[in-house]
């Protein structure tokens, strides 16, 4: 149970921006120290792979705040991109090519983040090329047997890594149509404005609609009471690691495909809101539909708050449907699991951002961008303050402590985020654009 003080209404929270400074460079450097770039890492990805300490390093270098390191962060985040980069040409892995979080994908964007941040367009734009082209292996329906619309390896990761492509790159700034045809990058991508998609809007589309057909097919298989329902290893996931809501979340990140066809965006519309119908008593979702109603559910002191699974997660999708919708109900559902984050969200597993205190440390940099409400934003430090309390030193030790997901990577983007609370984003799912 949280004893944490709680913010008092009418005060002004102020963000000690030397303190958090040195805290994220201190971290940083305990994860370089303790974990080189190295093939015996590279396994996993973005989520427990190198991938996600050159994602981590990459973030920092863009956070105003730490300017100062911005040249070393980028230099070593190459350094673990490269690494990453070469062990999938050496290794195969069972991961689908078009995984983000866990497999190719994911450092194949990553790749062209950093090429373009160091100001090498053209090898930026042939990883952006090959990113789309993986778009091939998810395009069958079913192209995954244990479940191929899932975020870690399934087609919401793959649409997830495009968002943040045309969010993160800015293609616009840097791309004109000589250069697009001596790369010879497809012209289809370029909309009537001229602006360039990293995945063509044909693409995207044609993605998104099979997205909704396997949800609509898997629903009446499994008679779900939801228009739209997925699974993963046969398990219908809930939460954002795995399940419905990371699947809908990256469904309306594209909401001028879905306004295309009013019957797919009224399927994913009625899917929101049959989530929304199960939260339980304590603001909370279960983890899978195995789990929901009274006889099912966890009992309150077992019950999972974390991103992957529960409202520190789903939170996000109900951000993204306030965002596209203007409904006030998402908004106080977003809130609520702020409420239940705030009482149960110390977690026992470690400081990571998948089942971590860091990661339910963003739920409150998120409410405070929603809501410009000072009571988040205090939460927040208070969430960085208990990482280094004696308390954290009993937590557990995840299995990959310096990762991005599981360990202190994503911890220190977390605490470079108090630096620019205004532009907090959990790493890979921004859903305020």
């Amino acid at each position: 149970m949280n004893k944490l003080p709680d913010y008092t209404p009418g005060t002004s929270v102020q963000i000690d921006s030397p303190k958090w400074k040195e805290m994220t460079e201190k971290v940083v450097e305990k994860i370089l120290n303790a974990r080189p770039p190295s093939f015996e890492n590279c396994d996993g990805g973005l989520y427990v792979g190198d991938a996600g300490i050159s994602y981590m390093l990459y973030y920092l270098s863009q956070n105003s705040e730490l300017s100062s390191k911005k040249d070393d962060y980028l230099k070593s985040a190459m350094q673990y991109a490269q690494v990453s980069m070469e062990y999938l040409k050496r290794y195969k892995t069972n991961d689908p090519p078009c995984s983000f979080i866990l497999g190719k994908a994911g450092v194949v964007a990553l790749g062209s983040l950093l090429y373009q941040t160091i100001g090498d367009e053209q090898s930026c734009e042939k990883l952006c090329k090959e990113y789309e082209q993986l778009s091939e292996y998810c395009t069958p329906i079913n192209f995954f047997r244990n479940g191929s619309d899932e975020l870690f390896v399934g087609r919401a990761g793959y649409l997830c890594g495009a968002m943040n492509l045309q969010q993160k790159l800015d293609i616009a700034n840097f791309l004109n149509i000589e250069y697009i045809l001596k790369l010879e990058l497809p012209c289809n991508n370029l909309d009537e404005q001229g602006y360039y998609y990293v995945v063509g809007d044909d693409v995207m589309k044609r993605l998104c609609s099979t997205m909704v057909q396997s949800g609509r097919e898997y629903s009446k298989r499994c008679k779900s009471r939801s228009p739209l329902m997925y699974h993963y290893y046969n398990t219908q996931y809930l939460g954002a690691a795995h399940g419905l809501s990371s699947i809908l979340q990256m469904l309306l990140s594209f909401p001028h495909i879905l306004k295309t066809d009013p019957a797919m965006e009224e399927d994913v519309h009625n899917a929101v809101d049959f989530l929304l119908s199960l939260e339980t008593s304590t603001f909370n979702y279960a983890p899978s539909m195995e789990e929901v109603g009274p006889r099912q559910e966890r009992p309150n002191c077992d019950e999972l708050v974390h991103w992957c699974h529960g409202s520190p997660g789903i939170v996000y999708l109900f951000a993204r449907a306030y965002k596209v919708w203007q409904d006030d109900k998402y908004l106080q559902a977003c809130l609520r699991c702020g409420e239940l984050t705030w009482e149960k969200g110390l977690l026992r597993k470690g400081p990571g951002i998948c089942h971590g205190v860091a990661g339910n440390g963003y739920v409150f940099l998120l409410l405070y961008r929603l809501t410009n409400d000072q009571k988040h934003l205090h939460r927040a430090v208070q969430f960085a303050e208990f990482l280094f309390t004696s308390k954290m030193e009993h937590a557990r030790t995840p299995d990959s402590p310096y990762s991005l997901y599981e360990g202190w990577a994503g911890t220190a983007c977390f605490l470079a985020d108090l630096l620019q609370a205004d532009k907090a984003e959990y790493p890979l799912f921004n859903v305020l654009f």
